[in-house]
């Protein structure tokens, strides 16, 4: 699992953004129906079977309401929870838990969601040499949380954004004019690391002869996968990609590729229950 990705700096800006929406001039709830002195103690409960992924948000969530706010934690990112199992415990003003709460939640249980799906992938492709990889199929500022997510249930991270990586795909392609023509470009431009994502076989030798560091193989069936195995014979390494689900997965690893990248483990994952429940009212 990656280390939490976002800076003291960036948790702020998020917490900044997070509040503008939801809290804006003010919980106006919790203002006429909560004494301001009044306290607080709740528990954040795992509500079903979890991947935890988060926490690291949650304390300056509700520190940024209450600065003395008490919180202690039962378990961390990574842990696998049973439904009924404790998160964390915390204690302090009643109307910053109560205003803080939402935000807290939505955020756990969306990066849990990720990185619950991600596990139920990793478990998939067990016992053979795949590897998971995510992608760039993540909702607009969240990327960093969403792959650090993934990475929580056992993923490897694919490359961050279009900055760090070519990736050249079928578009390049048609613009380029051919496979050869666009890794012959990327070279020129210094780059040293070209993937090429591929359709066909034929696409898979081009982009070999071309000199592509790696393959993207896409939307080929499992023959196809063998072909193209069989083809590159272990010169750089190959990621299945396209459609993959739960259902497939096993069988598209078991072909022999190196990677496999899902764009739902991002983009699809249900948010998982997770619930704040008051021990004193």
């Amino acid at each position: 699992m990656s280390s939490f990705p976002l800076n003291d700096r960036e948790i702020q800006e998020f917490i900044d953004a997070a509040f503008a929406e939801d809290v804006s001039t003010g919980d106006v709830t919790a203002e006429s129906v909560i004494p301001e002195n009044a306290r607080l103690t709740a528990s954040m409960n795992a509500r079903q079977e979890l991947i935890l992924a988060g926490l690291p948000l949650m304390l300056p969530i509700f520190a940024r309401l209450d600065p003395n706010i008490d919180v202690q934690l039962h378990a961390v990112d990574g842990d696998k929870l049973s439904a009924g199992s404790k998160v964390a415990t915390i204690s302090g003003s009643a109307r910053a838990l109560l205003t803080a709460e939402r935000t807290a939640l939505n955020i756990l249980q969306h990066l849990s969601g990720i990185a619950t799906l991600t596990r139920t992938y990793v478990d998939a492709v067990a016992g053979t040499k795949a590897k998971l990889l995510d992608t760039r199929k993540t909702i607009p500022g969240l990327r960093k949380l969403a792959k650090y997510a993934a990475a929580c249930g056992g993923a490897t991270n694919h490359r961050m954004g279009l900055f760090d990586a070519v990736m050249i795909k079928d578009n390049h392609i048609a613009v380029a004019g051919s496979v050869a023509t666009a890794v012959s470009a990327a070279r020129n431009a210094g780059q040293k690391q070209i993937q090429v994502e591929c359709d066909t076989l034929d696409q898979v030798q081009e982009a070999l002869e071309a000199g592509a560091t790696s393959l993207l193989l896409d939307n080929m069936s499992n023959d196809q996968l063998k072909e193209a195995i069989s083809i590159v014979g272990g010169k750089i390494p190959l990621e299945a990609s396209g459609g993959v689900t739960l259902e497939t997965i096993h069988s598209i690893a078991q072909t022999g590729v190196d990677f496999i990248s899902v764009g739902r483990l991002t983009q699809s994952a249900p948010a998982i229950d997770i619930g704040l429940d008051y021990d004193n009212a």
